[in-house]
């Protein structure tokens, strides 16, 4: 099952207008932050001791994901800017690359004496967003030189590790550099970069694996276990899911069945049990990780923007590796693509959420300020930059190669897979596939294809119909022939209540329309979020209509406000008493864009 950005054109619509987003304001905003916070810079390798801007160990991959991003934008806009920026770049990684081919700038300006002593200490991972980049400027610009240093520093961290065994540690504490190796290997075509991808995998939780646990716990990077034998989801949620996209890799790569059914467990385990509604993964912010099934807390929820777009990563890759099952694999990205993933990005393009709560209760977060004491809580509003500052690059490049998720193409049976729906032309030597679609605001689709096609049905969907008969629907897909053909998907509100494991969300339900998790803020509904209450009769009779201000649909439900008997008491005898009101429900991915509120995608259900 193939996949490529680069046979895929956006053409309008939702995701046309956030792929312009990104190249035009997004890409731009981040790369001057990361000027201005001395990340760009610090490639040039003069830092000195008592100087300010200091280069932090994980710098190299804020700036190594810009590059990828931005490269994607290359592939199909002129953009000399973007091109001279990254050249810069690669200027300097060349002039400072060791002789021994090793590349980092905090433990070559900052720690030099400390190279490869702490596993958590992110080399690994910034060698392999680096190569990364560089695989992509190559297949974009077919320009060597990033690739050619990239080569030579992987060969040197195959002596230290697999050669010499010199490094104090065996496998890297933050995954990555296994998904940038075997795309080395894919891109260059040398075995010699899957076998050291393998090596870092498969030494994962292995017996002989001796370096000393992060955060005095095995479970925190995934190595309590070998690969094949991890089935349920722990620790750092960004690795973890890191960590599966490359089992992923491997098990495609070997035909591993053993290692798919870990991954197909995983998964599972993951979307089953460990996952919001909006698709956010990784519910706790000590080690932000994932805990124990079904503790899905809402107001203090971790949901890092990171971890949403690694599940999409992982996800992806699953479309491959379990091809009858394209269909729950793609569910969840698109859940990610509307909700979890795009709630890290504010609507103006230049702000990002790390952490994506599901509640914010104002009056509790500042309880106890009189004492000078703080909480530990989400933040309500977006900066433009973080100190660790992951997210926002991880969106540039995720945003600039949307069309990795929207099509598959089987090489086997000829068939392309419309996995995700947006206005958009599929092209791949001779076969050519076009939808016509306003989705998500309209679930109508319009295609032309010139060879049969899959139509992936929603789990959301309600029903669909259309014009030309498919052929049959198998492994949750529509079956067409080559030619024209519509097809639409009933989509209405409705309510989505979690399991009564989730005990924090009894007697509550969530606001979803067609791939979009709905919440209601304070800003559109006066009096308060929290003593709202939905009526769940009416739910379906709600008005959906499209705000300027949002650009984006909302919707008003009928439902009602809980309100105290005019004892002021305390407490009193129980009664219940409610008064009718319109909620004003707004696409969970755009709240805290205009200005500090209170929040809850879980509503009161009456």
């Amino acid at each position: 099952m193939q996949y490529n950005y680069r046979n895929v054109t956006i053409k309008d619509g939702f995701w046309k207008k956030m792929e312009d987003l990104n190249s035009k304001v997004t890409v731009n905003a981040v790369y001057d932050r990361f000027y201005e916070t001395g990340r760009i810079d610090a490639f040039k390798f003069d830092w000195k001791e008592g100087e300010d801007k200091q280069p932090h160990f994980f710098w190299d991959s804020d700036v190594a994901k810009w590059m990828e991003g931005a490269a994607y934008i290359l592939s199909r806009e002129d953009r000399p800017d973007l091109e001279e920026k990254i050249e810069r770049l690669i200027d300097d990684i060349e002039k400072n690359q060791c002789e021994d081919g090793y590349f980092n700038i905090y433990f070559t300006v900052v720690k030099p004496e400390a190279r490869w002593s702490c596993r958590n200490w992110h080399e690994l991972y910034c060698a392999g967003h680096l190569m990364e980049a560089a695989c992509a400027y190559y297949d974009v610009t077919g320009r060597d030189r990033f690739l050619r240093a990239m080569e030579k520093y992987a060969d040197y961290i195959a002596k230290v590790f697999v050669e010499e065994r010199s490094a104090a540690f065996t496998t890297p504490g933050h995954e990555e550099i296994e998904l940038a190796l075997y795309r080395m290997y894919k891109t260059t075509g040398k075995q010699k970069y899957f076998e050291l991808c393998r090596f870092f995998l498969e030494n994962r939780g292995a017996p002989d694996n001796t370096e000393e646990d992060i955060l005095e716990s095995p479970y925190y990077a995934q190595n309590h276990l070998p690969i094949r034998e991890q089935k349920e989801a722990f620790g750092h949620s960004v690795r973890a899911v890191y960590l599966y996209s490359g089992m992923a890799d491997l098990a495609l790569e070997t035909g591993d069945e053993k290692l798919k059914e870990a991954c197909i467990a995983l998964f599972d385990n993951i979307t089953t049990k460990k996952m919001y509604v909006t698709g956010g993964i990784g519910s706790a912010y000590r080690g932000e990780t994932f805990t124990v099934a079904y503790d899905l807390p809402n107001a203090s929820a971790y949901a890092e923007t990171c971890a949403s777009i690694g599940l999409m990563f992982f996800a992806q890759r699953m479309i491959a590796l379990d091809p009858e099952n394209s269909a729950k694999y793609a569910d969840a990205i698109e859940l990610e693509m509307y909700n979890g993933m795009l709630s890290g990005i504010s609507l103006d393009g230049d702000k990002f959420f790390y952490e994506n709560p599901l509640e914010i209760y104002l009056a509790e977060r500042h309880r106890i300020d009189m004492l000078n004491y703080t909480e530990r809580w989400p933040i309500t509003q977006r900066p433009k930059v973080f100190g660790c500052s992951c997210c926002p690059p991880n969106l540039v490049r995720l945003l600039s190669s949307m069309g990795n998720y929207l099509y598959s193409y089987d090489e086997k049976s000829g068939e392309v897979y419309i996995n995700q729906f947006a206005e958009s032309v599929y092209e791949n030597g001779d076969v050519k596939v076009s939808v016509s679609t306003n989705y998500p605001y309209d679930s109508t689709l319009k295609v032309k294809t010139n060879v049969p096609v899959r139509v992936r049905i929603p789990a959301w969907c309600h029903g669909f119909g259309g014009k030309n008969t498919y052929t049959k629907i198998e492994n949750g897909y529509a079956c067409f022939d080559a030619g024209e053909f519509e097809i639409g998907f009933l989509m209405k509100p409705e309510l989505v209540a979690s399991s009564v494991n989730v005990v924090r969300n009894l007697g509550k339900a969530a606001l979803r329309y067609g791939p979009v998790i709905y919440c209601a803020e304070a800003k559109d509904n006066e009096g308060g979020v929290h003593k709202l209450y939905i009526d769940s009769e009416k739910v379906e009779d709600a008005k959906v209509s499209f705000s300027e201000e949002l650009g984006r649909s909302v919707i008003d439900c009928e439902g009602y406000y809980r309100v105290d008997e005019k004892s002021g008491k305390l407490y009193a005898p129980y009664s219940l008493k409610f008064e009718k009101t319109n909620i004003r429900m707004i696409p969970y991915h755009c709240f805290a864009n205009r200005g500090e509120c209170d929040m809850l995608v879980y509503l009161n259900v009456k």
